[in-house]
Parts: C-alpha cells; sequence; structure tokens
C-alpha cells in the first residue's frame, strides 16, 4: 500500500496566527503518525508558477491515514487558525511504488 503525502502551499499572513496553528496541529499529527517531510519557506521554482511563501510536505502511512487525519475531529480544531492566518492550498497525493524488475 502506498503512502499518502499531503502537500500544503501557503501564503502567510499572520506570522502569529500560524505558529498557532502549527501549536494546534502537532497533536493532531502526531497522533495520525504524520512525519513532516519538509518545511520551506523559500522553495526553488523550477518551472512554472508557485503559490504562496511556505511549503509543507506530509507523510502518512496510506492515504487513507492522510485523509483520516484531514477529517478529524482535532485536525478540525487546527484548520480554522490557518484559514484565517494564510491562503491556501492542499493535496493528497498517493506515493509511488516501483513495479518489480523483470527478472
Amino acid at each position: 500500500m502506498p503512502k499518502g503525502y499531503v502537500i500544503l502551499t501557503e501564503a502567510i499572513r499572520d506570522r502569529t496566527g500560524m505558529n498557532a496553528y502549527s501549536r494546534a496541529a502537532a497533536r493532531s499529527m502526531a497522533e495520525a503518525g504524520a512525519r513532516v517531510l519538509a518545511v520551506e519557506g523559500e522553495p526553488e521554482v523550477l518551472e512554472g508558477q508557485w503559490h504562496g511563501d511556505r511549503t509543507v510536505v506530509l507523510e502518512f502511512e496510506s492515504v487513507e491515514a492522510a485523509r483520516e487525519w484531514y477529517e478529524s475531529a482535532e485536525y478540525a480544531k487546527a484548520k480554522p487558525l490557518r484559514h484565517a492566518a494564510a491562503e491556501t492550498n492542499a493535496v493528497l497525493v498517493a506515493g509511488f511504488e516501483m513495479p518489480p524488475r523483470p527478472a
């Protein structure tokens, strides 16, 4: 089963509010077994346009685990803090597992 990844781009308007969100979201992420893979304040855009001034990549054991976290009652308490402090985009993607190489 492939891992699940939540990728957020954030155009932060209120740093204090985002700090409050981070504290509120941390517990729900820990309970869900999330791993923070990246937090980048100055992503290097290689092609096209990129939204925001911070990108966050979270890893979960599965797509289902990522979705359960995002829709959880615990995370629902933190989400409004993020929405108030930043314009955000969020996507859920499945990890890729290489098919076995032919013998």
